[in-house]
């Protein structure tokens, strides 16, 4: 009787770092395929021509200067609180609360041009904007951070009910504060005055939000890269033990960590309240706090690597409403060519950091050690 252990059918082992060259091979033919599955689908259930549904996303996004400018404004939106979330998911704090930060500093900066916008200077009013909005997300991300670094509590669970949590508070001040009564919504903020509204660049609506959020980013690459905090959130992030071994406050850089995560997206919700929607609504933040998750886990949290991604999710959501209208379909099918497509990105980066072996037959292993 062969008591031999045998190995399993199928195995799956970590690779080493490939070249950078490998693995933009392995994700541009994850791409070409996802195109591929999705022509098939879309000739199957629509009968339409997959080459003109490509074309038609195209144009959706880049069909004119106004959906550019708009395609541009999104993925800097989005790009800001994936930024925002880097510093936390580095450090291994799964910081789902972008969203609740978001509405909690679009929320101050919506109550100073309410409450001040008739009675102070718009460059006093624009500069307490900043400071509360910043502030206010600062707080709303710091206190998970406190319940997590003092009594250890699941980050993941708090993040998550914080944003219910604003969503109520901001809910309950639109009801407050509605024009006109029994409207359920604000509406324009200081339409006439134009108080607390950010300036614009030339006839660019967008370009000065584009260009804050540009800047943003490269002071998040150099912070993350070479500062002394970027290098205590990874140790953090990499061992705990290891972190205070080496004299590090694990506590300390748990706060600040997330008060710097709550200070951006609050920024991301004065600029959405103060140069871009005028108003507040429960919905100001869009889904960006969950959206950004993938966008930074995509570009493995490297603040340079996040513009591509933002701008391929925010292209291929524009391109899906686009198919929508142009063919009559509703927005669900374009989320299926979206589905199938990241699918494919993110299923790419599986072959780039494991291979697959499957057990060799006994006659296969006997003709090899005989050889």
């Amino acid at each position: 009787m062969d008591n031999r252990k045998k190995s399993p059918l199928i195995y799956i082992t970590k690779k080493g770092l490939l070249p950078k060259r490998v693995e933009w091979g392995i994700r541009i033919v994850a791409i070409i395929a996802a195109m591929l599955v999705s022509a098939l689908v879309t000739t199957f259930l629509t009968g339409d021509n997959p080459v003109s549904v490509y074309a038609t996303m195209i144009k959706g996004a880049f069909g004119s200067n106004r959906k550019v400018w708009i395609l541009l404004q999104e993925t800097a939106m989005l790009l800001c609180v994936a930024l925002a979330l880097t510093p936390a998911f580095r450090m291994k704090f799964w910081n789902l609360g972008g969203e609740g930060q978001v509405l909690m500093g679009g929320l101050a900066a919506a109550s100073c041009m309410i409450l001040f916008g008739e009675s102070v200077p718009n460059s006093v009013l624009i500069l307490l904007m900043i400071v509360t909005s910043i502030a206010a997300g600062a707080i709303w991300a710091a206190i998970p951070a406190f319940f997590k670094a003092k009594w250890g509590t699941n980050e993941t669970l708090f993040t998550l009910m914080m944003n219910y949590v604003a969503t109520q508070i901001v809910a309950f001040y639109v009801i407050i504060w509605e024009v006109p009564k029994g409207s359920g919504k604000i509406g324009i903020i200081n339409q006439n005055s134009m108080a607390g509204w950010f300036p614009q660049i030339g006839d660019a609506k967008y370009l000065l939000n584009i260009i804050l959020v540009a800047i943003l980013t490269v002071i998040m690459q150099i912070y993350m890269k070479y500062s002394k905090h970027g290098y205590e959130i990874s140790v953090v992030g990499g061992s705990e033990a290891t972190a205070r071994y080496i004299g590090i406050n694990v506590g300390r850089t748990i706060i600040r960590t997330l008060l710097l995560s709550g200070a951006i997206c609050g920024f991301c919700g004065l600029l959405l309240v103060g140069s871009t929607n005028h108003t507040i609504t429960t919905t100001i933040a869009g889904g960006r706090g969950f959206t950004a998750v993938l966008v930074a886990w995509l570009a493995k949290f490297s603040p340079a690597g996040m513009v591509l991604s933002s701008l391929l999710l925010v292209f291929m959501s524009r391109g899906a409403a686009e198919i929508a209208t142009v063919f009559g379909l509703n927005q669900s099918f374009g989320d299926i060519l979206t589905g199938i497509i990241l699918f494919f990105i993110i299923g790419s980066e599986f072959f780039i950091n494991y291979r697959i072996h499957f057990r060799k037959s006994e006659k296969s292993a006997d003709a090899g050690k005989e050889a």
